[in-house]
């Protein structure tokens, strides 16, 4: 297929026809579909590999999901989906293939991108990080005074970070528990004063993550740690306790870091993608090399169920329309991905990016200014905090918030009675939100009147049920790309390019030029911003000065 591959369902009739679905079904409540069909529950259910998807608690009945299943017929997602996998450029302002399947493709399998199998680079750097992870398990590896590492560093931000310290935290139970692991991001000075404060320079290791190795929160914090060890042990350590996840060896060697300890990665590995590339040195020292192929076997086994999967069983084609169905005509703004397990604190901030990044323009993919609403709002913390917290909003305040629910069966910790109370509470929520309480059943419970308004849930809030066997490393690989084949299979459908970002340059480009000012010396005539910004600088500067 065409490497410009472009094709619209808004405004055809098959989008035209859920429009005409959505006006007729609006006032359609969820006790109304579940009791007309007391087999609901069992027939809105698709499973693939270790992961069971219950839509039944969603505004729709066969009639819609037919309906929206074509819209993927009408966006061509069969052929983008072959598009993506097989290497076309499918990232068109940028020129790239898309090819992050290709990162937990097997080592007996082929990817091609302009005539090369990449798959044995792929696992080329697999191997060399899995070489590097032993040696630093094994004690092997040792700092400028011979000590063993026992903590680990990494520095990065955005894709390079949000991936790795959600994995982290989501298997800590799989990490050796011997070492310290922790993540630094911000180019706040407390996140790397907190990281290193408490640690002795000559056991700790810091991976600094950044594939152009220029980019400034990442040089920021990698300079100050390079200070920190140096004014610990000496400007020759730097050698033994820094390694890069880049592609610029003449930077990296700048740095004082040995290019042998310089772990790449390829332009078609987008950095909300690239959790399972080189981006996950971190995580694979925590976990080991064995665990982290599991995770991408994860990955892989969700890749090949969403690309041969037909349409009413694939999970992540599944979640998307229904992504649609609520963005697109029934006005929903924002998504809630809410997870029963402290493991996955950090998942939906990880899913932020990955889906608004993503998703979050204006634009299609010929430069035409969209006429629909593209990527949600995500949102989400672990329950039960989120119980105590914003689910008063969702229950009972005036916005349409679908919600994805993610429990698992089994935990990774002993406190079985702490799961079931747990689980517990993931069932009810999602039966509360669906079908909530009717003010003549709050009234004949003994209420006053003049609280029943105030007690009466009016249900009809949709939710996907996500259940899990349990979260291992193979789960959470089918997880993630789960998610990474909704965003996917959404982006198609609006025929938007997933996999630019430029919306986040202006911000930077201005950040770097103000950052100078800030350190001059000017008066009034020499700044050119706006009348805010010039005076909230003025302020600063003023502060500063006097401090």
């Amino acid at each position: 297929m065409s490497t410009n591959f472009s094709t619209t369902t808004v405004g055809t009739a098959t989008w035209q026809r859920v429009e005409e679905l959505a006006r007729l079904g609006r006032e359609t409540h969820l006790r109304d579909l579940f009791a007309a069909d007391p087999e609901r529950g069992t027939k809105f259910l698709a499973r693939a590999n270790d992961l069971t998807l219950d839509y039944s608690k969603h505004r729709v009945d066969v009639e819609v999901m037919e309906a929206l299943l074509t819209l993927c017929d009408s966006a061509n997602l069969r052929e983008a989906t072959e598009a993506m996998f097989t290497g076309e450029r499918f990232n068109s302002t940028e020129d790239r293939p898309v090819l992050h399947t290709a990162l937990r493709a097997p080592r007996n399998s082929s990817v091609m991108v302009d005539g090369h199998d990449v798959v044995p680079d792929v696992h080329e750097v697999l191997d060399r990080m899995g070489s590097f992870a032993s040696k630093i398990r094994t004690g092997e590896w040792k700092g400028a005074t011979g000590k063993p590492v026992r903590n680990v560093i990494n520095i990065g931000i955005g894709g390079s970070d949000l991936g790795p310290a959600m994995a982290y935290d989501a298997l800590r139970s799989y990490a050796d528990p011997t070492r310290t692991f922790r993540f630094v991001s911000n180019v706040d000075g407390a996140d790397m004063h907190q990281a290193t404060v408490d640690l002795d320079p000559a056991e700790t290791l810091f991976i600094v993550s950044s594939k152009t190795f220029t980019t400034i929160e990442t040089l920021t914090n990698a300079g100050s740690a390079r200070d920190w060890i140096v004014g610990a042990l000496g400007e020759s350590a730097v050698a033994h306790h820094f390694v890069a996840v880049s592609t610029n060896a003449e930077k990296v060697t700048a740095f004082g870091i040995d290019t042998d300890n310089m772990f790449g990665f390829w332009d078609w590995v987008g950095g909300r993608y690239s959790m399972d590339s080189a981006i996950g040195l971190s995580l694979m020292v925590a976990i080991g090399p064995d665990a982290f192929r599991e995770m991408l076997a994860g990955f892989h086994s969700m890749d090949q169920h969403f690309r041969v999967t037909p349409w009413p069983d694939n999970l992540p084609v599944l979640m998307a329309v229904l992504g649609i169905w609520y963005r697109n005509f029934l006005g929903s703004q924002a998504h809630a991905v809410l997870p029963y397990a402290q493991e996955l604190s950090r998942f939906s901030a990880y899913l932020q990016q990955l889906d608004m990044e993503s998703n979050g323009k204006s634009v299609d993919r010929d430069g035409v200014q969209l006429t629909v609403d593209s990527g949600p709002i995500v949102w989400g913390t672990p329950g039960t905090n989120g119980q105590h917290a914003y689910y008063q909003l969702i229950h009972q305040g005036t916005s349409l918030i679908p919600a994805d629910f993610i429990g698992f069966v089994t935990p990774n910790h002993p406190l079985l009675h702490h799961h079931d109370l747990l689980m517990a509470n993931f069932f009810a929520q999602t039966e509360a939100l669906a079908f909530g309480k009717a003010a003549e059943q709050v009234a004949a419970e003994g209420c006053p009147a003049a609280l029943v308004p105030h007690r009466t849930f009016a249900g009809n809030h949709p939710t996907s049920t996500i259940l899990v066997t349990q979260l291992t490393p193979g789960t959470l690989g089918q997880l993630v790309a789960l998610y990474e084949h909704k965003v996917f299979v959404q982006g198609v459908i609006w025929n938007v390019n997933s996999f630019d970002q430029w919306g986040v340059e202006l911000g930077k480009v201005l950040a770097t030029k103000i950052g100078g000012e800030l350190l001059a010396s000017f008066d009034d005539t020499t700044l050119a911003h706006d009348s805010s910004t010039n005076a909230l600088m003025r302020h600063y500067r003023a502060t500063r000065k006097s401090e």
